[in-house]
């Protein structure tokens, strides 16, 4: 029997032991008390609730999201007419605003256990993360800035400016480590490092492309943006199939109907906009941060003739069409790709959304724009397609170009310049 206490004495105690050590699991990472289910409240707003107060819950959120769609692409229409540097601060602001909103829900979630400093180095390794990416992929853009030594400083020891800020970050996480609270901290830590890679990442892709010509933007955004609507506007009226569990709104009659306009829409949109210089040109700033898109139209936006392969002519010629080639303007084609994985593949970063939502039990991450939730709830879709776009674009339509070349050669030495001169030179005369 002494035996047996003791055992237990023991077990007890090394119990307490691990508590206060912080490795319990107890009350780390366990979801806080639900709240009582608020009383619902009407977001209509203001300046449509007379308008709107005898429709049905349904009908009235119709109207509401059809004026607000409206509205932001009104904002997006001004964005274009703004050019390049409208967008991208419009995308930067984008990209803030949806950390703030993801960070957010976790703060809210977990904010009963007091953890400290956890919103203060959030926003301390966004500014990181969005300094090192944009100042990694973004040196070309500034090669004719290189006389102001300030730029050029910043340009030469980037990589390790970037890493000593990092740094500092990294050791006041691990100065704002609390007893009991360490396995809840470390999830928190890779919480804002996982919304880091997923928001900053992809935006600095959005960007990216943007550069490259804002049609590269343009095109896709409005892609996305359209199998949203249209697959709500067909799903509204004609939806009876269930898509996803994620998702109960969502029905196959949507998805279906919000994928052919998708592709319709991308083929028009595409042919309509290559003829214009300053969105298909890549955007280049000059001294003074002055912003220059013209250029030669690049082949992918000039018609060419391409041959219908065998089986299709087969196919044309059963329904009385001779036809053995077609005339397109390749960037089409491209639209093409980058419109089915719109309407198949984008979707699903919808439904990641929804599922992150269900787990936290929230609608939607924010209320920012009515109808439509907060930020990310519209630019979930938008970030996975960006991400597909900038692959696309390096596996089948970017190359080397001068640019990109230019600030490894200033930061090198000069007689190593000259050496490189010199080899080009070679190179040249032996070519002509």
């Amino acid at each position: 029997m002494e035996t047996r206490q003791r055992k237990k004495h023991s077990i007890d105690k090394a119990g307490e032991e691990r508590d206060s050590a912080g490795d319990s699991p107890s009350d780390e990472l366990s979801a806080p008390e639900p709240h009582p289910p608020a009383v619902q409240r009407d977001d209509t707003p203001e300046i449509l609730k007379e308008a709107l107060k005898d429709l049905p819950p349904k009908w009235k959120n119709w109207w509401i999201r059809g004026f607000f769609t409206i509205f932001m692409l009104l904002g997006f229409l001004l964005l274009v007419w703004g050019g390049p540097f409208a967008f991208m601060l419009i995308i930067i602001a984008i990209q803030v605003k949806c950390f703030h909103e993801i960070i957010t829900i976790g703060h809210q979630f977990y904010r009963s256990y007091d953890l400290p400093w956890f919103r203060t180095l959030s926003w301390y390794f966004l500014v990181c993360s969005n300094y090192f990416f944009y100042g990694e992929t973004r040196a070309e853009m500034f090669s004719n800035l290189m006389d102001y030594k300030f730029v050029s400083i910043l340009l030469k020891y980037h990589r390790l400016i970037s890493f000593t800020l990092y740094l500092i970050g990294f050791m006041l996480f691990v100065l704002s480590l609390v007893k009991k609270r360490y396995r809840l901290q470390f999830f928190m830590f890779g919480w804002t490092h996982v919304t880091l890679l997923i928001i900053v990442s992809q935006s600095h892709l959005i960007m990216t492309n943007l550069l490259d010509g804002m049609v590269w933007l343009l095109v896709p955004v409005s892609m996305v943006i359209c199998n949203d609507s249209m697959a709500y506007i067909t799903g509204f009226f004609f939806g009876r199939t269930p898509l996803i569990k994620l998702s109960p709104k969502k029905t196959w009659e949507g998805f279906i109907g919000g994928g052919i306009f998708t592709v319709l829409l991308g083929w028009i949109f595409a042919g309509y906009l290559s003829q214009y210089k300053f969105l298909v040109c890549p955007t280049e700033i000059r001294a003074n941060f002055q912003v220059y898109t013209d250029c030669e139209l690049p082949s992918t936006f000039l018609p060419a003739e391409y041959e219908i392969p065998l089986f299709v002519q087969v196919f044309l010629k059963l329904v009385g069409l001779q036809m053995t080639t077609f005339t397109a303007i390749p960037f089409q084609l491209h639209c093409l790709a980058i419109g089915m994985f719109s309407s198949i593949i984008a979707p699903f970063g919808g439904f990641f959304a929804s599922g992150f939502k269900r787990a936290f039990k929230v609608k939607d991450f924010g209320d920012v724009i009515p109808g439509h939730g907060g930020m990310m709830d519209r630019f979930d879709c938008q970030f996975l397609v960006a991400t597909f776009v900038f692959v696309y674009m390096s596996a089948f339509i970017r190359v080397p170009t001068p640019n990109k070349i230019l600030p490894t050669i200033f930061a090198m030495k000069t007689e190593d310049q000259l050496w490189l001169f010199e080899r080009l030179r070679t190179h040249l005369n032996q070519e002509i």
